[in-house]
């Protein structure tokens, strides 16, 4: 492209970057605090969509045009600082666009009690298991074009989605974000998601006003972490294959969003997973992150899978490490020995374009001094020129570089409005599946309803920080006195309705390794203590310069929930409410093994991120559960230890007292058991393994 060939190695390597997350506007006490004019937000005078100090320095100064944007205050808000930005962008030399991304924002769990009907925020969808759980490619259609729509209208023409990994291990913490465990259901699934977020409607080549570019994660499948431990950790970074199938992880990628049906083709961005790929190195023989990894990235996803997309590396895995093990982040697997700079043209020298979270243009500089140094100048010239090309590309389809800007009273009318909202709430609503019903549901309205509190322990949170014990109301009042008469005491209730999480646990612990163990304990997904007795004798994969042991086994340890209350509130609630029905609203991140709680269940209704109303228009009978299993609650965790990563289904699952089985495709309506097809179109679907 004539544009990347007049452009200088410094602004090459600013398009090679990615933001810090942005706040819009950046308050004081927020992550990635920012100023204006020197100032805080509050003592300045500025507008909440004006841009900070350090957005004029990323535009200027480092040449940065790919911006990541976590917060946004409102619809309109957005749309006056995506014009600021480009209208910044636009006074530089060649006048390159900006093009804004965001990690999913759709999620309806956090929402609050009601759906929006006004502007100023999206609207609410299950998170992806639920959109799988529908058994509906249509909504998954139709998730993906409201995403699209609403995504222009704030500015936003990157998503950092669709999370096409295997849900293949159970303990994994981003196994609800998945599209379930089905290989042929999330290749559809991933396909049609890109479909619907790339595509304007009547444009020659796919491309256009409406587009949205998607950024498929994580090549080549992250969902077969060790034990299920994840690799935002370096306890958690090697992704193990036991049962030799990368094969089926590899399909949503290139069955799927490699092989768009629509005019876009393919995908338009890819992001490899932190994990290192025990022993998958075919060539090299090297356990290196994805992103190091020669063999994944340059002779299978650009060589034999002829991708000519953009790489862009998942978030801060160039960066020096830290000296703890249990930290967030220390992201350069199997390359801590060198230096930042020979990190980048490492992954450069592999087919990576972009580096996620880095903002520093010093190593990128650096790494193309090496590379002259190594390669001759104008071959690596032409290698960093191949990158601007493809994230150029980009810009140009979703027409950046035609017209970039918002009017932002469209934007406040298109964000969040009412067919929107409406839409993501029955997707909510035909995603909840019912396990369980003894005569529970539907509730006639009006009802008493007995709703106790749940408390959790001390825990470590996602950033590795310790959040203390807490007791928490899990709904609120007044929203659920638009359904039921609300009362304190279960003597005095017709019904009750437990909510409650599946089993919060963790792979790591500072206490076992401070007393002499390796730190390494079982993830449990039963809520009771849990000794692994039937686990590996010997870890698979091991290794790291912080650790004086290659083992990672914790065969005879116990592992516990945070939430482990969570199962006495049920087993003392239905106690205490004798022979009344008690109705358990699961909020399932992982399948939890329900053997301990099932019995004591009336009802089960299985969440994959709802609002609360959805589950009461549900248990009132306002709408009929459809949803259907898009994965398999485990039999008991013996099994869970025993299987294989990387398999799907190899878990035996469990069957409730009534006898019916928690596996794929399973649902009960008002009337039984589902048996409407949805479910049988990709049990029976043919294999695909001589296409890879």
């Amino acid at each position: 492209m004539d544009l990347a060939s007049r452009l200088s190695v410094t602004e090459i390597a600013g398009l090679m970057m990615y933001s810090p997350h942005q706040m819009v506007p950046s308050l004081p006490g927020e992550p990635f605090s920012s100023t204006y004019g020197g100032k805080s937000f509050p003592e300045s005078t500025a507008e909440p969509w004006e841009l900070t100090d350090q957005q004029k320095v990323l535009l200027k100064e480092d040449h940065i045009r790919h911006i990541l944007v976590m917060k946004l205050e409102n619809a309109e808000t957005a749309a006056n600082w995506s014009n600021a930005m480009q209208q910044a962008a636009e006074e530089l030399p060649f006048g390159i666009p900006v093009n804004i991304s965001s990690d999913p924002r759709h999620g309806a769990s956090n929402a609050g009690a009601e759906f929006k009907s006004g502007g100023s925020d999206v609207s609410k969808w299950p998170e992806g298991l639920g959109i799988a759980a529908s058994f509906s490619p249509e909504i998954c259609r139709s998730f993906a074009r409201t995403i699209a729509r609403e995504y222009r209208a704030l500015g936003i023409t990157t998503a950092l989605s669709p999370q096409i990994d295997l849900a293949t291990e159970p303990r994994w913490m981003r196994f609800e974000d998945t599209f379930g465990t089905h290989p042929e259901q999330v290749t559809e699934l991933g396909r049609i998601y890109c479909e619907g977020l790339q595509t304007t409607e009547n444009s020659s080549d796919g491309w256009g006003r409406d587009s949205v570019c998607a950024m498929a994660k994580h090549w080549p499948g992250g969902g077969s972490c060790e034990a299920g431990r994840d690799a935002h950790y370096p306890f958690g970074k090697f992704a193990v294959y036991p049962g030799n199938n990368l094969k089926d992880h590899l399909k949503p990628f290139v069955n799927g969003v490699f092989r768009l049906g629509g005019k876009t083709g393919c995908v338009s961005a890819v992001m490899p997973y932190y994990t290192v790929s025990w022993n998958q190195d075919r060539k090299n023989g090297q356990n290196v992150g994805n992103s190091y990894s020669e063999y994944l990235i340059h002779d299978l996803l650009r060589e034999k899978y002829g991708y000519d997309g953009v790489v862009c590396t998942d978030w801060g895995i160039t960066q020096d490490p830290s000296p703890q093990i249990d930290s967030f982040g220390s992201r350069c697997y199997g390359t801590e020995s060198l230096t930042e700079a020979e990190r980048h043209l490492l992954a450069i020298e592999n087919g990576v374009d972009q580096f996620g979270g880095n903002s520093d243009i010093r190593p990128l500089l650096e790494a193309y001094q090496l590379g002259c140094k190594k390669h001759g100048e104008t071959r690596m010239r032409k290698r960093m020129e191949e990158s601007a090309v493809r994230l150029l590309t980009n810009m140009f389809r979703c027409g950046l570089f035609e017209n970039p800007y918002l009017d932002p009273e469209e934007s406040r009318q298109i964000v969040g409005c009412e067919e929107f909202s409406k839409t993501g709430y029955q997707a909510q609503l035909r995603s909840v599946v019912m396990l369980k019903n003894q005569h529970a549901m539907p509730v006639r309205t009006g009802k008493k309803v007995y709703i106790p509190a749940r408390t959790i322990k001390a825990r470590k949170t996602f950033f590795r920080t310790w959040e203390e014990g807490k007791t928490i109301l899990p709904v609120d009042q007044n929203l659920t006195e638009n359904y039921f008469s609300w009362t304190d005491t279960p003597q005095n209730a017709d019904f009750a309705i437990v909510f409650i999480e599946s089993p919060l646990s963790d792979g790591y612990s500072e206490e076992d390794a401070s007393g002499g163990g390796n730190g390494y304990v079982p993830i449990s997904l039963q809520y009771r203590p849990y000794t692994a007795e039937k686990a590996r004798e010997h870890s698979i994969a091991g290794g790291d310069f912080r650790e004086d042991f290659i083992d990672r086994n914790y065969k005879g340890k116990t592992g516990t929930a945070a939430n482990e209350a969570d199962l006495d509130l049920v087993i003392n609630t239905k106690k205490a409410m004798g022979d009344k029905p008690v109705i358990v609203c699961l909020r399932m991140h992982n399948p939890a093994v329900l053997s301990e709680l099932e019995p004591y269940a009336d009802g089960i209704l299985i969440d994959f991120g709802v609002q609360k109303q959805a589950l009461f228009d549900l248990i009132c009978g306002n709408a009929e559960p459809s949803g259907l299993l898009p994965i398999e609650f485990p039999s008991d965790m013996k099994s869970v230890e025993m299987h294989c990563e990387d398999l799907p289904f190899d878990i035996p699952p469990y069957t409730d007292s009534t006898g019916n089985t928690y596996r794929y495709g399973f649902g009960l309506n008002w009337n039984g058991v589902i048996r409407d097809g949805r479910a049988e179109r990709y049990r029976n679907s043919p294999s695909s393994e001589s296409e890879l």
